[in-house]
């Protein structure tokens, strides 16, 4: 007789169904809460200190913003000024000519914020950022924060040639007005980049893709000479174009040269618009690249 023996199969787990529960990351959603405007501050001014300490470890990234307004100048000074405002008179090309760069200064910056953001993505830097309880826009904010500053500095050293190469201001409130236009047109003009560094792949299709639009804008405009000349295709389109409204404007608040008043609303119009159509896209952009 043998004994059979059995053995009781253990009990089967029940199965757990997924239900509602807390987000797998929390962290995430924190950031993406509504955040008061003196934790937003905070939080901006301490991003903002990260980007200055940044350049001072690496100062080489100042480069553009040095070197950039003294070459562009004296370039343009020299090769142009003789030719549009006759062998000789140069300096009559330079009250034209350095009002009209401040533009440019704004868009060649606002380009490299574009391709500094798509780096930072490549790090993981800006993932890092994302996964921390903190408003999404005050890190695109801080961005722009630094940015300006740059501008300031690419400004300062275009003025400083400038005097050097015989720039007269006869309107010294006035110079510091046009700055400031110049700095909220380029602000304006940031978002744009900032959008196109969150979408595109890489910092050299921002380049290619920024160079595609950055050149006709600039020379097709009253930046480098007047308008009267061009045919009437192209007059219409400088007419329209936001450069043109910035220099005309600078030129005459550096020496009260005329109205300005036209053309100080059309920046701003401008500066205005782009600014709340490509803001919110960025910010949003941000917070949903995967």
């Amino acid at each position: 007789m043998s004994a059979q023996s059995t053995t009781a199969a253990p009990p089967e787990e029940p199965v757990r169904t997924a239900g509602p529960g807390p987000d797998p990351s929390p962290a995430a959603d924190r950031g993406d809460a509504r955040i008061g405007l003196r934790a937003h501050l905070r939080h901006t001014g301490a991003l903002v200190r990260r980007n200055l300490l940044w350049i001072r470890q690496d100062p080489e990234s100042m480069m553009d913003a040095v070197l950039m307004p003294i070459i562009f100048t004296v370039l343009f000074v020299f090769v142009f000024g003789g030719a549009i405002s006759g062998k000789g008179n140069q300096d009559a090309y330079v009250n034209y000519v350095v009002p009209g760069l401040m533009a440019m200064m704004g868009m060649n910056i606002a380009m490299g914020v574009g391709t500094g953001f798509n780096q930072d993505f490549q790090t993981g830097v800006m993932d890092r950022f994302r996964s921390l309880p903190i408003a999404r826009s005050s890190v695109l904010v801080a961005k722009i924060v630094v940015e300006i500053g740059r501008m300031m500095v690419a400004t300062a050293i275009l003025l400083a040639v400038g005097f050097l190469l015989g720039l007269s201001i006869s309107n010294v409130p006035g110079m510091f007005a046009a700055i400031a236009l110049a700095m909220v047109f380029g602000s304006a003009i940031m978002w744009i980049f900032l959008t196109m560094g969150v979408v595109m792949k890489s910092a050299q299709a921002i380049q290619g893709m920024g160079f595609l639009v950055l050149m006709p804008l600039q020379f097709g405009s009253s930046i480098f000479a007047p308008t009267k000349d061009m045919p009437d295709w192209l007059q219409t389109f400088t007419d329209y174009n936001p450069l043109s409204s910035l220099a005309d404007a600078a030129r005459g608040l550096f020496n009260d040269a005329g109205p300005v008043a036209h053309d100080v609303w059309v920046t701003l119009i401008w500066s205005v618009v782009i600014t709340a159509v490509m803001a919110p896209v960025a910010i949003h952009k941000f917070r949903t690249k995967t």
